[in-house]
């Protein structure tokens, strides 16, 4: 239960990624939002959102905007969400998965499959992408919150399954049923994780070259900026020297 590894999906670009903060915290606010809305409005009573409020405030979230959120859900006027996962293919033979929430399908649908065609990837059927991965839970923290050897100890004690840090991060995975258990445990010793979700871990990894590397990077850059995408998963691996070049 240790190691490193170059798993990706919306990761790069951190800087790109910052100026887009006012949509991340739309997009978090939605995931609250249908939280909320699907269960009780209490965080502590309510798995899927005590995760989904934890990953805003790990993104600095505001807290009259996560509150705005939930009391969305129980007000009557918030809408009514679909989750759609779309799966398909990009340059190099990557393999994607695209989470939605939409009040819109057949523009959710029309917009997905547009971006794909337009960005070097094809739309695949269901079931044609997900046999290549497994869906785990992924708590993610800092890698200023301790040592390897620190967050190895707490994740093995809370039942977690995997730990994979490096400079930046400590990813911590488990099974998908133990997410919210795991959490729990976790927050114990080393507080309140950055992030906590289900996601979607390749079993194989795919190298791109630089070219493959920048137009995957376009296509997803290009998911992300829409209102209704929320995750992008990939088994894709960019070597660190391109991926300083695409930066």
């Amino acid at each position: 239960m240790a190691g490193h590894s170059k798993f990706a999906n919306i990761k790069h670009r951190k800087g790109a990624q910052d100026k887009k903060r006012s949509a991340l915290f739309s997009k978090l606010s939605r995931e609250i939002t249908v939280a909320a809305k699907m269960g009780t409005p209490d965080p502590d009573m309510n798995p899927r959102l005590r995760l989904a409020v934890n990953t805003a405030r790990g993104q600095s979230m505001p807290k009259d905007n996560i509150q705005r959120a939930i009391d969305k859900a129980t007000g009557g006027d918030a809408e009514d969400y679909e989750e759609i996962r779309f799966e398909g293919f990009g340059p190099g033979g990557v393999s994607l998965i695209v989470e939605t929430l939409t009040d819109n399908r057949n523009r959710t649908v029309t917009d997905v499959r547009t971006i794909f065609s337009k960005n070097g990837g094809n739309m695949g059927e269901s079931g044609s992408v997900t046999h290549g991965f497994e869906q785990l839970g992924l708590i993610t923290y800092p890698a200023s919150v301790g040592s390897s050897e620190k967050v190895l100890e707490a994740a093995l004690e809370s039942g977690a399954e995997d730990l994979q840090s490096d400079d930046e991060n400590h990813e911590i995975w488990t099974q998908a049923d133990d997410l919210h258990a795991v959490v729990g445990e976790l927050e114990k010793t080393l507080g309140e994780p950055a992030g906590a979700k289900l996601a979607w871990r390749p079993n194989v990894e795919v190298t791109l070259n630089e070219k493959d590397a920048q137009t995957l990077l376009n296509l997803i850059d290009t998911l992300d900026d829409n209102d209704d995408v929320q995750t992008v998963w990939g088994n894709y691996d960019v070597p660190d020297e391109i991926m300083e070049k695409l930066s």
